[in-house]
């Protein structure tokens, strides 16, 4: 066929590989139109018209709709704009798929009841806005307060996740863990307990420092110890019992006696919430930070340590 021919629908299916319903489709639409039609009324196609099912066939075929299509093969918008267009949607709609993949991969692993998945769902949905606000108020119940705000900012920023824009499917899953975590009323107040524990005292109105962190003592102090195995009841652990509590006792002004031990016990068992661990862990995942030392086996340590020696 010479370049001014006329093509029938027939040939232009031909010339196109599209099917001669799909043509008749896209003529109807006002996609393509016919330059002419033969003496019984059979539309014709100018040779321009193989180039323009072309680029109808490859638009579909990445999903674009026919109102966008039509603008695109009018000129109406250019492909860079339907492009950019169609990109961002797509992305959105990944973004979506993600967070459900994300649900229910956590979901097959834990067999959470409905309405355990429901709120999982409206978890992993939430908007970087609403994220914020669950986590503020989680913050809020653990921080706030005069003496406990100053003294504790730095602490907040450290327990503030912030999931990323394109999370992995293991970030979503953490940010759902945390979340659920973060609504816990039971650990709210134990975390608040901790954060009480460990504020400053201030007799009146004279600020005072910050106390030392147990915790680090506690790592220090006990960490080796259970790093080489030595049982709390054995008498290996004596020298690292009376070394945690001289130092405690040396950091908090008080006697190195039996109320310091009894004191420092209820703060340990206090801390040895295993969420505390299981929030850090999830916190570092959703915030690509490096994994935290686990605390709870060394705080375990003591804790057991500390009450053997209580009975004896």
């Amino acid at each position: 066929m010479d370049g001014g021919a006329l093509y029938s629908i027939g040939e232009l299916a031909r010339s196109t590989g599209l099917t001669v319903k799909t043509i008749r489709f896209y003529s109807d639409r006002g996609i393509v139109e016919p330059a002419g039609r033969t003496p019984a009324g059979y539309r014709l196609y100018a040779p321009d018209t193989v180039a323009r099912l072309a680029l109808v066939r490859t638009l579909r075929e990445l999903g674009l709709g026919l109102p966008l299509i039509r603008q695109v093969v009018d000129q109406k918008l250019t492909l860079s704009e339907v492009a950019a267009e169609h990109a961002a949607a797509l992305d959105a709609q990944i973004s979506i798929l993600r967070l459900r993949r994300g649900v229910l991969t956590a979901a097959a692993s834990r067999g959470p009841t409905p309405e355990e998945l429901k709120l999982m769902h409206q978890l992993a949905a939430l908007s970087e806005a609403e994220r914020r606000r669950l986590i503020d108020d989680f913050l809020n119940s653990v921080f706030e307060g005069p003496r406990l705000r100053a003294h504790f900012a730095a602490a907040r920023r450290s327990m503030t996740p912030e999931l990323p824009d394109s999370p992995s499917d293991e970030q979503i899953r953490a940010w759902v863990e945390l979340a659920e975590l973060s609504l816990d009323p039971d650990f709210r107040a134990s975390e608040r307990r901790l954060v009480e524990d460990h504020a400053p005292a201030r007799p009146g109105d004279v600020p005072t420092p910050p106390r030392p962190d147990m915790f680090a003592m506690v790592r220090d102090l006990a960490g080796p110890a259970v790093a080489r195995g030595i049982a709390p009841d054995s008498p290996h652990a004596d020298p690292v019992i009376a070394a945690l509590t001289a130092r405690c006792a040396l950091a908090h002004g008080r006697p190195d006696d039996a109320e310091l031990r009894r004191w420092l016990l209820l703060r340990l068992e206090a801390a040895s919430d295993p969420r505390r661990d299981r929030y850090l862990r999830l916190l570092a995942l959703i915030n690509d930070w490096p994994a935290p030392e686990r605390l709870t086996p060394v705080i375990d340590w003591s804790v057991t340590a500390l009450r053997v020696r209580a009975a004896r």
